[in-house]
């Protein structure tokens, strides 16, 4: 019998990451995060984090331990949950993945081995600078052309996503879809359990509205500063949402509330497609935003268990 473990997923300030420290303390669980920014150290306003006191003696893994400096995969990140889960289950302990990175949580629960190929630094330089004078929607409509696939999942916006297509390609003569159909044939070695917090649009909204003001009050701006001076170079960290946007008005592109209501906007956005990205997964189980921690876990453990 394959071991289970659990996946709580959803669009960012929905509370996965309260609903998973709830959720460990009823079944004896760890958690393992699935946020690609979250796995950054030094960024911790921007990302919302989760400190020591809210992990309330639940030990987390894969949180606060790369550098900005460094460029992390997704090859990496089910490399490194794949080891967490087995330390996990020889504690005799519940494995709980939570996050709302969808790429991440995809490939644990269909087995997807992604290529961890070297960057052609060259061909990237390139693409950036299509970028930079023809727009990022040449690029777009490129990857429209190899990908139409990928591509429905990926916002025009989404440089990183979209030159990641372009590139796969460029390396392999392959397209991302195919490389993700031909690596689904291996077999799973968990029971995923799979739920997902869904909630109001607008209330979700008004939640992300709050959490970027706390970020500004918290002292996001200075958090950029710092990691700024700390780090000579940002591959991807800085290209996270909330941190372009700060640099953006740190260089004098942007006032300081033209800033805060594009971080807004972008998180919204974010959002929606984090939902319609979990939506085409119907093995999801969604859970109410809206009722109590304590009714979703009872749902959980009685109802799916």
């Amino acid at each position: 019998m394959k071991p289970t473990v659990y996946v709580i997923g959803g669009p960012t300030a929905s509370g996965k990451s309260k609903l998973a420290v709830e959720l460990a303390k009823k079944i004896n669980g760890e958690i393992i995060s699935a946020d690609s920014m979250q796995i950054y150290k030094d960024m911790n306003i921007g990302t919302a984090k989760i400190d020591e006191a809210e992990k309330q003696g639940i030990k987390h893994y894969l949180l606060d331990f790369v550098s900005p400096e460094e460029r992390y995969s997704v090859s990496s990140f089910k490399k490194d949950a794949d080891i967490a889960i087995e330390e996990i289950l020889k504690k005799g302990k519940t494995p709980i993945v939570a996050g709302g990175t969808g790429l991440y949580i995809n490939s644990l629960i269909y087995g997807i081995e992604f290529q961890d190929e070297k960057i052609d630094t060259e061909y990237r330089e390139k693409l950036n600078e299509i970028a930079e004078k023809q727009g990022l929607e040449e690029l777009y409509k490129e990857a429209q052309k190899i990908d139409p696939e990928s591509m429905e999942k990926i916002s025009p916006n989404d440089k990183k996503r979209i030159i990641r297509v372009l590139e796969i390609y460029h390396k392999t003569g392959k397209t991302k879809t195919q490389q993700e159909k031909e690596s689904r044939k291996n077999e799973v070695k968990y029971n995923f359990k799979v739920f997902a917090i869904s909630m109001d649009r607008n209330k979700l909204y008004e939640k992300i509205e709050k959490r970027v003001d706390q970020m500004i009050e918290q002292g996001l701006v200075e958090e950029v500063q710092c990691i700024m001076k700390k780090y000579s170079h940002f591959p991807t960290a800085m290209q996270g949402l909330g941190y372009k946007e700060v640099v953006e008005f740190l260089q004098g592109k942007s006032t300081k509330q033209e800033m805060i209501d594009k971080i807004k906007k972008e998180t919204r956005h974010y959002a929606k497609r984090q939902l319609t990205w979990f939506r085409r997964n119907k093995e999801i189980i969604w859970l109410d935003g809206e009722k109590s921690i304590e009714e979703n876990i009872d749902l959980i453990i009685n109802k799916y268990n």
